[in-house]
């Protein structure tokens, strides 16, 4: 038997190793893994002749992230702007030759046309996402929210006829049952979602002030 002999320069010839690309994800998130794992309906033990269920979950999780909400509406024909109802303003009404379906404003909430019949996860179980194993604090989990890109005007009028809205990344803070509400915050440059001190927002937000 003979022992490995390690050549003196064995850290130097380390470095100079070129590895290849790494599927790790090395950008600083405040979101946690799992938050982007989709739910796959399958056996956990492999059927000979199927795909290893880590498998299929990666690849709906890449083909998922290719998606992009505001294209695929555009696609069809539709404009994210014009999806949140704004005041009625008479004095404003465009000719019938510039309108394309109807010349009458669209008035209804996007309330009004929710169906989650067909949603994989309730509420609760998307907000769960957030829960890191071993740990108790519970992080945000990404999304998407058709939002005003003015935050002030925004709150103070959201029917304004000069906002402009667009889908927003954001972290899901909270859920509220009674008005079948999510809390959500925009994410920064970074795409972190953080305080004003710039410190990561955790469970929803609430601290011990409130």
């Amino acid at each position: 038997v003979t022992k490995l002999d390690v050549p003196g320069n064995f850290k130097s010839l380390l470095d100079q190793q070129m590895a290849g690309p790494s599927s790790e994800a090395l950008a600083e998130s405040d979101f946690p893994v799992q938050s982007f794992k989709p739910k796959v309906q399958m056996p956990f033990r492999r059927i000979p002749g199927q795909n290893p269920r880590k498998v299929v979950e990666e690849r709906k999780r890449q083909l998922y992230l290719s998606f992009d909400i505001a294209e695929l509406l555009a696609s069809k024909g539709i404009d994210s702007n014009q999806l949140m109802p704004r005041h009625y303003d008479p004095d404003n009404i465009p000719p019938i030759e510039e309108t394309k379906d109807s010349v009458f404003p669209i008035y209804l909430p996007l309330k009004v046309f929710d169906n989650d019949e067909y949603d994989c996860r309730t509420p609760e179980e998307w907000i769960s996402l957030g829960l890191e194993p071993g740990s108790s604090d519970r992080k945000p989990v990404p999304g998407k929210a058709l939002l005003p890109t003015d935050d002030v005007l925004g709150h103070e009028d959201p029917k304004n006829q000069e906002l402009i809205y667009k889908w927003i990344d954001v972290g899901v803070l909270d859920y509220d049952k009674e008005t079948e509400l999510y809390l959500v915050h925009k994410t920064d440059q970074k795409g972190l979602v953080r305080d004003e001190e710039g410190k990561p927002i955790l469970n929803g937000g609430i601290t011990r002030e409130g």
